[in-house]
């Protein structure tokens, strides 16, 4: 189902003030019923990324993370089994994978002698168990699993999601009989920067010459499309579909200069 831009600037809209929460994403398909789950999601992860991108900053002043920090404290020194640190990002308007994250940093640098890593922090926001914190890592997990933006969980259910798009792409290719390169082959010919699929023989589709394929797991909005023409497509069209067309064309002008080969009966 092709979605219109009209309609994405409808649903755009709506999302402004919706929070980031799964009881609005079952109000958001209730306002549009002609529209997928998955379109739904990925247009309402998309949008609420651009506002957390606007507003990162704020929340990562001094101030604002010791402010944060503090409320945490006196939140769970009231009640630590109450879910303190979700309803605190959910205060400020901030992802919960992100609020923990904060914490957890300000959490390490007071009870350990060095900072923490970078790899450090991303280790315990996948497995709260390592947390030296009991109270901190059930905060920690509450935040992870009740974020449908941002967060380790997130990332895991994006990466097979995206893994699946790819198998089934491969076996529609090979139910069309078409021959084609996927990412390991292209990697192993010396390929840096690869799209999913190159075609060896390219295909017409709705007018339109097809060379390469690039899957993505994610609606695609007029942002994202900029940021993926900057940062893939456009090499790909410099380095594939140009050699390709180059090779095409210096096939066909050799087999012009070939001689004919005629039957004789001598």
């Amino acid at each position: 189902m092709i979605l219109t831009k009209a309609q994405y600037d409808e649903i755009a809209q709506c999302l402004v003030s919706v929070p980031p929460t799964r009881q609005s994403l079952r109000k958001l398909k209730q306002r549009f019923p002609s529209q997928s789950q998955a379109t739904l999601l990925s247009i309402f992860s998309q949008e609420y990324q651009k506002h957390i991108k606007r507003t990162h900053a704020k929340h990562h002043t001094s101030e604002a993370i010791e402010s944060y920090y503090q409320r945490y404290l006196n939140g769970v020194r009231k009640n630590g089994a109450a879910p303190v640190l979700l309803e605190l990002a959910n205060e400020v308007d901030y992802a919960p994978s992100l609020m923990a994250r904060i914490i957890l940093e300000r959490f390490l640098q007071k009870h350990e002698e060095a900072p923490p890593s970078k790899s450090v922090i991303n280790s315990m926001l996948r497995d709260p168990s390592q947390i030296p914190d009991g109270v901190l890592a059930n905060q920690v997990y509450q935040c992870i699993v009740n974020d449908c933006c941002y967060g380790p969980l997130v990332d895991c259910i994006k990466h097979a999601i995206g893994h699946e798009h790819e198998v089934l792409l491969r076996d529609l290719l090979l139910e069309k009989n078409l021959s084609f390169l996927d990412e390991d082959q292209l990697r192993a010919r010396g390929y840096d920067k690869t799209p999913d699929f190159i075609l060896q023989v390219p295909v017409a589709v709705e007018g339109h010459i097809i060379h390469w394929i690039e899957s993505k797991a994610s609606f695609g909005d007029e942002c994202s499309h900029h940021a993926y023409l900057h940062d893939q497509f456009w090499s790909y069209w410099n380095r594939i579909t140009t050699n390709q067309k180059f090779s095409q064309e210096k096939m066909s002008a050799r087999s012009s200069t070939l001689p004919s080969c005629q039957n004789s009966d001598t």
